[in-house]
Order: structure tokens, then sequence, then C-alpha cells
């Protein structure tokens, strides 16, 4: 038997897979050749990613909560993640050397910031379903790197569970944010509020920035 959304959810994803060869950083931090500054600068990153995200998740569900109530439930549950990450990504960027005074200083990279000011815009812009279809395929590459840093970074790097626990986090396959997301893009698909041709767009231009994301921490020095 079919599900409409899930496999719309299914060939999205396999559609936008990333060219392995978009992401320079990861198979050096996988075989323990990239450098420990190229570790801090990726955890300085998110230390704005991550809360620029949660923000535009919150935003996505306060705006989707009436129209779109089972894309409010995706996005709420993807804010509260983000928080939980957020609280993880602190002992990883201690064990990279990165304290509060350098995380106040630091200078963030125009090429590791297009990520979220895209998301940013996709909430100010996009229809709610079409930015869970987008997401939910992003999120695929994304989980696979994560669950390679966190082997490596034990491997490689010495790192502790703990300093780990940030890539733990986003490695782990979340059986409920699935259902969700199937749920609220078939509701999209359903009351015709759902635009696939769209939703592909934002995904690609998604897979796109987050290429310039591991792109732009490949050459710190």
């Amino acid at each position: 038997m079919t599900h409409p959304a899930r496999d719309l959810l299914t060939t999205t994803a396999a559609e936008l897979a990333p060219d392995p060869q978009s992401n320079p950083l990861v198979p050096r931090i996988a075989d323990g050749t990239a450098p420990r500054p190229a570790l801090a600068a990726l955890a300085l990153e998110q230390t704005r990613v991550i809360p620029a995200d949660r923000r535009a998740f919150l935003y996505l569900a306060e705006r989707s909560a009436t129209t779109a109530p089972e894309a409010a439930a995706f996005f709420r549950t993807l804010a509260e993640g983000e928080a939980l990450a957020g609280e993880r990504l602190v002992a990883f960027a201690r064990a990279c050397g990165v304290d509060e005074a350098r995380e106040a200083s630091y200078e963030p990279l125009p090429g590791c910031q297009a990520y979220p000011a895209y998301v940013a815009w996709l909430a100010l812009n996009a229809s709610p379903a079409d930015v869970v279809l987008a997401l939910t395929a992003n999120f695929a590459a994304w989980g696979g790197y994560c669950s390679t840093i966190a082997e490596a970074l034990r491997t490689h790097y010495g790192f502790t569970d703990e300093a780990c626990g940030f890539f733990d986090f986003f490695a782990e396959p979340s059986p409920g944010l699935e259902s969700q997301a199937t749920a609220a893009v078939q509701a999209g698909l359903d009351g015709r509020r759902l635009d696939a041709t769209s939703a592909h767009r934002y995904g690609r231009l998604l897979q796109t920035y987050e290429a310039m994301f591991w792109n732009a921490l490949s050459v710190t020095p």
C-alpha cells in the first residue's frame, strides 16, 4: 500500500542527496587529518547557527499554528531539539579550546552563515508544508555527517562522550519527528498547500548552502 507523503519524502531526499565531493571537511575529520582549528571553527559557527535556526522554527510554528497544525507540531519539535543541541554544543566547544571570550569575539564566516540566513528566509516566505519537505531532505545528509563526526572525534581526537553529545544528538534517528514530517506533508498534500516543485527548489538551495558551510570551514587555517 502506497503512502503519498512518505513516498514523496523518500524520493525528495534521494533526489537531493548531496554529491560526496561537495563536503571536503567531513572526510578529513573521519580519517583524523582535519586540523583542530577547523573543529574549533565548526563549534564557533554552530554557536550562531543553532539559536538562529531555533528562532526560525519557532516563527514557523507560530505562523502555521492555525492553518497547518501538523506542520506547527513538526517545527515546535525542531525548535525544542535545537535548544537541546545548543546545551550539548557547549561541551564540544570547550573540548576544542573555545571559551566564552572567544565565542564573543569570533567573526563568523559568510559561507557558514548563509544556511541559517536562508532558513530564516523560508520562515518568512515559504509555505510551511514546503519547508517541512525541504528540511527533511536536508536533515538526512546532516544526520549522516554528524554520525561520522561523532565516531571520528572519539577515535582520532580523543573527545569524551560529553564532548561528542552534540553530534550524537543529531546522528540518532527520530521516529517521532519522522512521523510528524509525514503527517505535515500529507496534510499539505490533502489541503493543496504543498507545492513539490517549490519544496524541491528550497531543498536544493538548502543542500547548496550546507555545502558552502563545509567548504568555508575546510579552508580554516
